[in-house]
């Protein structure tokens, strides 16, 4: 059960909207790119492949989730992050702010990185 739309873009409207047709580059195919678009229209990803690799769509969903969950929560996410596994506090948020914002608690390894979990 999908949360967010998909499209296949087969008239390359939204392809042309965007700028993913380059100009010197064919006008019957956009390059071979998953564009992760958010509600107010701002591209929030890019992820560009050669014509001979298939996506990964699992890392696409995964994407998809990190940029939900950071949204949200004003987290970061690490490397291979998947949804439920432990977040990032930005640095800019003080160890103070952060006891409010997470009253689950955190783990503080470094002054600069500090883990929690959210959702």
């Amino acid at each position: 059960d999908l949360q967010f739309p998909i499209l296949a873009d087969t008239d390359l409207k939204v392809s042309k909207e965007y700028g993913m047709i380059h100009p010197s580059e064919s006008t019957t195919a956009a390059v071979r790119s998953v564009f992760i678009i958010d509600p107010d229209k701002k591209i929030r990803l890019t992820m560009t492949y050669p014509m001979s690799v298939g996506r990964n769509f699992d890392e696409i969903l995964r994407a998809i989730d990190a940029l939900q969950t950071t949204d949200k929560y004003g987290v970061a996410t690490p490397a291979q992050w998947t949804p439920g596994d432990k977040v990032i506090i930005p640095p800019s948020v003080t160890s103070e702010k952060a006891k409010d914002l997470f009253p689950q608690g955190f783990e503080e390894l470094r002054p600069y990185l500090r883990f929690t979990t959210v959702g």
